[in-house]
């Protein structure tokens, strides 16, 4: 009985979210207690272990850059980029985590969260007037999404990030390469167009417009300004030529929180030589086969009837502030959402649950087939093994929880000499004053996050 209750205690702890597993670290992040979330992190025993490595490269990352400290910033962001690049499978814990749970196994990241490093990586850089750093980010950005393009062939895959190629276009036309500029802003218009519309229903902000018409001027493409002019319905639009400008970034919320459910499966031993997992709502049937039993053996091979399988799911954190504007010289600027980080990541998971679910049902397959295996030799040991499956029956809740829920951005000029610049959030619920000193044909970047969002769930 001590034994049961032991395994019960523990097992009561382990089966916390990530979130909830670091939830010290989360609470000070989510309060803009920068200072003690960065100690939390480096205290947490869990986000510090091997296998979560990446996640505390990014949080650390993350951190350092929110408080202005870009060089030890970059330094933790370049270690979650080689540990994406140089990381192997060890195929033993691998295989392990088939009688276990996956969250033994190494986590290795989102396919977007690869993305968003590099993009807080170039921004470390272009706040620090490193442009041909931050180009370097860029080149890797670009191998990215082509190994995203490799990796995925399907219209329906995430496999585009029409952001990152506004990035780069913003990066280019800093550095006054216009050509590059405009081919990154004429491809990220396209996907606005293409896979973003489809997607995420997302339009086309009307900054990247600005900007691939004054690109389209910058380098000597009359025919193009001319066609997109007429495109975007902006007929009268004349090319700007700025003394210098400011890009502002606008993180607005929190991206979800991975959380387990479960979908209970009705085992079904008719079959001669397998056992079939069955669940009629979601129409799914997966057989597993299991050699040969009789009739009379196969009846015995289980107790439980219905077994639990364990997934991971997004939970949303909607943000607190709908829109946001900056004012400078009686001037007012929308920003404009180029990024839901929040829709990419329940889409790509969602792209990727069949694959989830053969991963859980072959887990329990095989959890269930040493069970029985055991219960041949000893009844009351079966039983055991039976109980500790069920207890260790989880799905992996780990992802990068501090990146933010959308991102916003606007260009706005900028005279020689003091600027100043009011943001507003909300229905002028919070209004923020920034001065700048400026200097001919610079280009400025000032990123604002706003950390705060609605509950959801039980977070």
């Amino acid at each position: 009985m001590r034994c049961c209750i032991l395994l019960i205690s523990l097992f009561c702890i382990s089966c916390a979210s990530f979130y909830q597993a670091s939830y010290e670290f989360n609470k000070d992040f989510e309060s803009g207690n920068l200072e003690q979330a960065l100690r939390n992190l480096q205290q947490n025993e869990i986000v510090n272990k091997g296998r979560n490595k990446f996640l505390l490269y990014v949080n650390n990352g993350q951190l350092y850059s929110m408080l202005g400290r870009y060089d030890e910033s970059n330094e933790n962001f370049e270690k979650a980029f080689l540990f994406g690049e140089d990381y192997h499978k060890d195929y033993l814990t691998e295989a392990a985590s088939y009688l276990v749970n996956p969250t033994i196994t190494v986590y290795r990241g989102e396919d977007h969260e690869h993305l968003y490093l590099l993009y807080y990586k170039a921004l470390n850089f272009l706040k620090q007037n490193r442009y041909e750093e931050a180009l370097v980010e860029c080149r890797r950005l670009n191998i990215r999404l082509q190994q995203l393009g490799d990796k995925y062939q399907s219209e329906k895959k995430f496999q585009r990030d029409a952001f990152v190629h506004v990035l780069m276009g913003i990066i280019y036309q800093a550095s006054k390469d216009w050509n590059n500029a405009f081919i990154a802003y004429r491809n990220a218009l396209e996907i606005y167009e293409d896979d973003y519309a489809k997607l995420f229903n997302a339009v086309v902000p009307e900054q990247l417009k600005v900007d691939l018409l004054n690109t389209a001027w910058r380098t000597g493409l009359k025919d193009e300004f001319e066609s997109y002019r007429q495109k975007f319905n902006m007929p009268d639009y004349e090319f700007e030529n700025n003394d210098a400008e400011l890009i502002f970034f606008w993180h607005n919320g929190l991206a979800p929180v991975k959380e387990e459910w479960g979908i209970n499966f009705v085992v079904d031993h008719s079959s001669d030589n397998a056992i079939v997992f069955t669940n009629d709502n979601m129409g799914v049937s997966f057989p597993f086969q299991i050699g040969n039993y009789s009739r009379d053996e196969k009846r015995d091979l289980s107790d439980l009837e219905v077994i639990r399988v364990a997934f991971p799911r997004y939970v949303n954190r909607p943000v607190y502030y709908q829109s946001a504007k900056l004012m400078a010289d009686t001037v007012q600027y929308e920003l404009q959402k180029a990024e839901d980080i929040n829709q990419i990541a329940f889409y790509s998971l969602q792209q990727r649950m069949l694959a989830e679910l053969s991963k859980g049902l072959l887990r329990a397959a095989i959890k269930k087939a040493a069970e029985k295996s055991v219960r041949k030799e000893d009844k009351k040991l079966g039983a055991m093994v039976g109980f500790m499956n069920a207890m260790t029956e989880r799905a992996d809740t780990r992802n990068w929880q501090t990146l933010p829920n959308s991102i916003y951005y606007s260009r706005v000029p900028l005279k020689v000499g003091e600027n100043q610049l009011e943001f507003t959030l909300g229905q002028a619920e919070q209004t923020y004053r920034f001065t700048y000193q400026v200097k001919k044909d610079q280009t400025l970047f000032h990123t604002y996050t706003s950390l705060e969002s609605r509950p959801a769930g039980n977070y």
